[in-house]
């Protein structure tokens, strides 16, 4: 299963073009949606995705991609790095591909443990959570990570925050 783009997407997509500058990751890139609005602005786009699908569906729109677990064949450092996360809790009755794209069973924690090293000397992240996602600014402080909120928007069942660490 990959990952359209959905609320969320559009929601971070409209801050890339801001801050889309030198070499950008975007982690975890299902359908490529982000890397397309970065190549706008930027020739040197990563996409990186742990489903082999979604990297194939990328390599066939032209963006250079890697199947990857978050940062586990990820070198060198980035001006900027996009991170649209599975970030919903489980839900018991959902299917295990599917989970896979929306629940966050720690990736957000491990996410923002390791994304410091992956930054160049000025590197920014943007990143969204939700309302129903675990404490993200209190892993960030945790983390030694500097942030602030870009945007919150209210949907019918959760907060939506775009966030820029740096």
């Amino acid at each position: 299963m990959i990952y359209e783009p959905r609320e969320d997407s559009f929601l971070l997509g409209k801050f890339i073009k801001d801050y889309a500058k030198g070499k950008v990751l975007d982690m975890g890139c299902g359908s490529g949606y982000l890397a397309l609005i970065a190549l706008e602005k930027t020739k040197d786009v990563l996409a990186a995705d742990i489903n082999p699908e979604a990297v194939n569906l990328c390599k066939k729109k032209g963006i250079t991609a890697i199947v990857s677990d978050l940062f586990s064949n990820i070198k060198g450092k980035f001006d900027l790095i996009i991170f649209n996360p599975p970030y919903l809790p489980e839900d018991p009755d959902e299917d295990s591909e599917s989970k896979l794209v929306t629940t966050d069973n720690g990736v957000i924690e491990r996410f923002l443990k390791e994304v410091k090293k992956y930054l160049s000397v000025n590197g920014k992240c943007l990143m969204v959570y939700s309302s129903l996602s675990v404490n993200v600014p209190g892993l960030a402080k945790k983390n030694g990570l500097k942030f602030k909120i870009l945007k919150e928007e209210p949907l019918f069942f959760e907060n939506l925050y775009v966030i820029l660490i740096e």
